[in-house]
């Protein structure tokens, strides 16, 4: 799973602040559903604080997460823009600050700055990427390779990823047994340190010659 940023793509770090500027954001506490799939976009979100998963669920109640979203991120615009029914669902990992924008807001945001737009289809383009990643991941891809390559993704910058054994085995297509088998190697291994709800990289570089090996067994 790949995580999409602003940064990622090489975008001002405040790109998407213009959207704050003028409408108050809304607060919501951790695991307060955002939206719902299958329902109509009538806006998208921008972000200020917090942590946001967007997720697909199957009829049987099988979970499979998309993205997590950090500050400053857009999130929720592909069907706002082309006024289809959600795909995904989005709900907050922490306590947020969001401010929805809506078309009156988007307008009148690219107005004034042309370039948002360009950098808005840059954004959607790379959620295109994204999810070829994805789809990359789950048929070619052994565990340990992507488990590896969650956790570098989603870690902030003192190596820190909040998830628990669920969200990684929801996110890379996983059995939570095999999710934690590969946790506990690791953390025997002074490669990781495992905590409620978080994981702590110790040797990020192990990590990351794990993405590197095509020999990756789980």
């Amino acid at each position: 799973m790949e995580s999409l940023s602003h940064n990622s793509m090489g975008l001002p770090a405040q790109i998407w602040q213009p959207f704050a500027e003028h409408r108050a954001a809304i607060r919501c506490p951790a695991g307060f559903l955002i939206y719902l799939q299958g329902t109509e976009a009538t806006c998208f979100y921008y972000l200020k604080e917090g942590r946001v998963k967007s997720y697909i669920q199957s009829e049987n109640g099988g979970e499979r997460v998309l993205n997590i979203y950090g500050p400053g991120s857009l999130f929720g615009e592909a069907s706002f823009l082309d006024e289809l029914p959600r795909v995904s669902s989005a709900m907050a990992l922490t306590p947020c600050q969001l401010v929805p924008i809506d078309r009156e807001l988007v307008t009148q945001e690219i107005a004034r700055d042309p370039k948002l737009a360009l950098a808005m289809l840059k954004y959607l383009a790379r959620t295109v990427r994204l999810l070829s990643g994805q789809v990359d991941q789950m048929a070619f891809r052994p565990a340990k390779w992507r488990v590896a390559r969650y956790l570098l993704t989603l870690a902030d910058s003192q190596g820190t990823v909040l998830c628990t054994q669920d969200d990684v085995a929801a996110s890379v297509s996983v059995s939570r047994v095999t999710v934690s088998r590969i946790l506990n190697r690791l953390a025997r291994d002074g490669v990781l340190q495992l905590g409620y709800r978080s994981v702590q990289l110790l040797k990020p570089e192990q990590l990351e010659q794990i993405c590197f090996s095509e020999s990756s067994e789980e």
